[in-house]
């Protein structure tokens, strides 16, 4: 596992919100600058908590079997198994657990919500896009 996945990264980053539920997520990316950003804009907004982070595909499936979130963000592009056959295999192990694709490989979007992803939003995109793809997935259950 390389430093910087999923096991050194597990510590929650939770935003208040007024008694209700926070949104459980798991953030995959393995541009740790990328998982940090994710996570200062998921800290500055109510309504979500980060559990986890991994740096590939292999730890992202091994956070959702682990943490339980709710929600998993993923890159499409991805070392050792990438972001479009995680979404598969989350989604077949885990129906429940809602994926939104996060990347910059906007020609892969077809592909990701093929897999089974409930969202894709390019990175670059305003945070408000991906904050409002994020509740909207989770309301989707």
């Amino acid at each position: 596992m390389r430093g910087g996945g999923l096991e050194a990264q597990t510590g929650s980053v939770t935003t208040p919100n007024a008694g209700a539920a926070s949104l459980r997520l798991l953030i995959a990316d393995d541009r740790p600058r990328t998982r940090r950003a994710l996570r200062a804009l998921l800290a500055a907004h109510p309504g979500f908590e980060v559990v986890g982070e991994a740096a590939d595909g292999e730890e992202a499936l091994a956070g959702v079997e682990r943490l339980c979130p709710d929600l998993v963000v993923l890159d499409v592009r991805m070392p050792r198994l990438d972001g479009i056959e995680a979404t598969a295999r989350i989604k077949t192990r885990w129906p429940t657990v809602r994926v939104v694709a996060h990347s910059l490989a906007v020609e892969r979007r077809a592909d990701a919500l093929a897999a089974g992803a409930d969202a894709f939003v390019p990175k670059g995109a305003p945070g408000e896009e991906l904050l409002g793809a994020l509740r909207a997935a989770h309301g989707a259950r």
